[in-house]
């Protein structure tokens, strides 16, 4: 190893690649210990928790200190392999080691026996994932960055396929690699872009290339496709309903935990770091883009019965108003505003940081919830508890923070963000100066409905009597899964609770990317948040989690003066009716009905209404993705019919083919002679 840019004696970038090797290492491990479920789960998956949070130590203490680069004499002859650990990789590695720490102890519990891909494999494709993702991070040129962002793409793919034997889930892998290969080809033509005909494709070679505002477009038009691709930004969302319900639920809380933000990394790297020139209106297509993205993911995930589709449709929703707020600070980079774009940037990555922490929770505890009950269907769940206290409550403070509510980190990420949307009138276009603070109200409306769709989920899953008899069986998260649930629980909390140092440890990130930061001035306020001006806007987690507490001291005090602590379990009201049961309840259908209705227009619905001579009548609608039958079947369609066409050239004749070889011969002869 050589080309570090200062000696030291602990140097972070060795100690990152030894994580690396460390995760490679034990996913090889799983392979000679195949089908050996015991020794997978109770000592090769906590070995990699431990690994993940040295990583997330090593991030943390590299913040703020110099780049370091490398090269390592891998690859092909002439392309080594070029990497760099600045302010942005140690953020995301950060963030990778936090979130894969609290999956790999659930997942240490999660697996069993019988359930598709043979626990030793499953630890290879695992591990080779994290690897693949830590090394995207830190890659400093394309063709590194191309050989692990494949990497990635294809370990996740397996992870999809881990049940393989069902059609639906051979058919959603299929679905997830097409379109990561489609996003692939924009990441690589973007990078020949970027390197501007110099043969070099190092990334230091890219900083120092100065497009025309032309190729500089053209540059940031492929990187939104081929990163927005992986993101699942629209319309290249379709995969991420379909893989994230297919895969177990460990990988889910990692795709959607990490793998959409490494997309999103690549954005930033792509947008803020690699392009010298920054445009407005590339800040107004991300805009727009990502709000158009967060509403549609956000109105969907309301009208969704199954429990992993409704995360990944939230998921859609939550990578929408991060690149909304990514194209913000675009939009005030281009004319010059640093502070501002410092704002909008800070609110951007603790949304990405805090969704990094609930999503993966949300979906480890539907994990639970599936192998305790073997359903996933909203409609047959209820009561839950009762009887799963460890899962209930965690998930609790996930749903929370999804909601936007406060003390947790959801509510400054959103906060964060809709503070900079309002602190736009110094735009030097008067349209723009009407346009942002307008779009601040449809950011307020999408986290109306993301609330809307949390309190569907846990209320419909945890609350209310049990829908089915078997759910009285169901039994709680063992302890590695509680230990995952509790770990990434406790995070969400910290990041409501302590704003000012996530910020603190935000700003590097800022300080490379727009030359600016909010750090200096949050420290000078103290405890509380103050984003541009105490006289503008100010938040206190500490004051809000005090007053809550004191609410339930006082109402507890009282109960104690007042009742003498007795206690009276009665029944619910029942509005005069007593013999109400489970069926009566709100169903997840009803609960999405009032939502389906007035966005009516966004669906494709497909309505079973019953008739007079059903012996059992049965009502159903079925909601569709329009863009799936607007937009990919008569793509699909297309490409069948071309390559009908195409396929009649090979009649399995040499003949044939001989008299293809002679005319493409002539033809070539004849355009060589004119």
């Amino acid at each position: 190893m050589n080309g570090f840019s200062h000696p030291a004696s602990w140097i972070h970038l060795d100690w990152v690649l030894l994580v690396v090797v460390a995760w490679f290492g034990i996913g090889v491990l799983g392979v000679f210990a195949l089908k050996r479920l015991r020794l997978v789960a109770s000592v090769l998956f906590p070995a990699s928790g431990f690994f993940s949070l040295l990583l997330m130590g090593l991030a943390l203490s590299a913040t703020g200190s110099a780049p370091e680069v490398a090269i390592l004499p891998l690859g092909l002859p002439q392309l080594p392999f070029h990497l760099r650990l600045d302010g942005l990789s140690c953020f995301f590695l950060m963030l990778i080691g936090g979130v894969s720490a609290g999956v790999s102890a659930f997942a240490a519990g999660y697996f069993r026996k019988g359930e598709g891909t043979p626990p030793g494999l499953i630890c290879l494709e695992y591990h080779v994932f994290l690897a693949s993702i830590a090394m995207v991070v830190i890659a400093d040129d394309a063709y590194v960055f191309m050989v692990v962002w494949e990497t990635m793409a294809f370990s996740s793919f397996f992870l999809v396929m881990a049940n393989h034997r069902i059609p639906e889930i051979r058919n959603a892998g299929y679905l997830y690699m097409l379109v990561a290969h489609i996003g692939a080809l924009g990441i690589l033509l973007c990078f020949g872009v970027l390197q501007a005909n110099t043969g070099d494709y190092t990334f230091a070679n890219m900083r120092l290339q100065h497009l025309s505002p032309f190729w500089g477009s053209v540059a940031f038009v492929l990187a939104v496709f081929g990163f927005g691709a992986k993101a699942g930004l629209l319309p290249l969302h379709a995969w991420l309903p379909e893989a994230h319900p297919a895969a177990p639920s460990p990988f889910s809380a990692l795709m959607s935990g990490v793998m959409l933000k490494i997309a999103l990394y690549g954005i930033l790297r792509v947008s803020f770091d690699l392009l010298q020139t920054r445009i407005w209106w590339w800040g107004v297509l991300l805009m727009a883009i990502g709000l158009a993205t967060a509403l549609f993911g956000v109105v969907f995930s309301t009208v969704q019965v199954e429990m992993k589709r409704l995360l990944a449709y939230s998921s859609i929703e939550n990578v929408g108003l991060m690149c909304a707020g990514l194209g913000l600070s675009l939009l005030f980079s281009a004319y010059g505003m640093k502070a501002l774009a410092a704002l909008a940037l800070t609110a951007a990555l603790y949304h990405l940081l805090s969704h990094a922490f609930f999503k993966s929770l949300l979906f480890c505890s539907t994990g639970a919830v599936l192998h305790a009950t073997g359903e996933r269907s909203l409609g047959k769940l209820g009561g839950l508890i009762r009887y799963m206290p460890w899962v209930a409550w965690p998930t609790l403070i996930g749903v929370l923070a999804c909601a936007g509510l406060p003390p947790l980190g959801g509510f400054v990420a959103e906060w964060l963000l809709l503070q900079s949307f309002l602190f736009t009138t110094g735009l030097p276009s008067s349209f723009l100066n009407m346009l942002v603070p307008v779009l601040a109200a449809l950011i307020a409306l999408i986290a109306a409905l993301s609330g809307y769709t949390m309190v569907k989920y846990f209320g419909v899953i945890f609350l209310g009597q049990p829908r089915e008899e078997k759910l009285a069986r169901a039994h709680d998260a063992g302890r590695w899964e509680r230990i995952g649930m509790l770990w990434l629980a406790a995070s969400c909390v910290v990041l409501g609770l302590f704003p000012n140092q996530v910020i603190s440890v935000i700003d590097p990130v800022t300080q490379l990317l727009v030359a600016a930061g909010l750090a200096q001035a949050v420290a000078e306020n103290g405890w509380l948040l103050v984003p541009v001006s105490i006289e503008r806007a100010s938040y206190a987690p500490s004051i809000f989690l005090l007053g809550v507490l004191a609410s339930f001291g006082i109402a507890f005090l009282l109960v104690r003066k007042l009742y003498h602590g007795r206690l009276r379990r009665v029944a619910p009201w029942d509005c005069g009716y007593p013999w109400q049961n489970a069926r009566m309840q709100d169903t997840a259908e009803g609960f999405g009905q009032p939502i389906r209705q007035i966005f009516e227009p966004m669906f494709r619905m497909q309505r079973q209404l019953p008739t007079p001579f059903d012996e059992q009548p049965r009502y159903a609608v079925t909601v569709e993705d329009p863009l799936w039958h607007w937009l990919y079947l008569p793509i699909a369609k297309l490409v069948e019919r071309c390559s009908k066409v195409i396929g009649l050239l090979q009649q399995g004749r040499i003949a044939v083919y001989l008299m293809y070889s002679f005319v493409t011969l002539i033809t070539v002869l004849l355009v060589v002679k004119q």
